[in-house]
């Protein structure tokens, strides 16, 4: 694997990790302040379905940077 593709697919696990990092904590504290705020439970669903998509877009990246490791390897043979 070159370095520039080495780069890359850093600069994609660490995207991925913000986003599951982010997520979570955006979801937290939504959890925590949904109910302090008065807001109605349809609006946390709305929050729960937004934190699985961002979670699932980044199981995709991750799952595309295995694959990619999984290529080189297979081609350095």
């Amino acid at each position: 694997m070159s370095e520039a593709e080495d780069r890359a697919l850093a600069r994609k696990g660490r995207t991925a990790g913000l986003v599951i990092a982010v997520t979570m904590c955006l979801w937290l504290a939504i959890q925590w302040a949904g109910p302090a705020l008065g807001l109605p439970g349809r609006y946390a669903l709305l929050f729960d379905f937004a934190a699985l998509a961002a979670l699932f877009w980044a199981m995709v990246v991750i799952y595309q940077m295995w694959q990619a490791r999984r290529a080189s390897r297979e081609n350095q043979r």
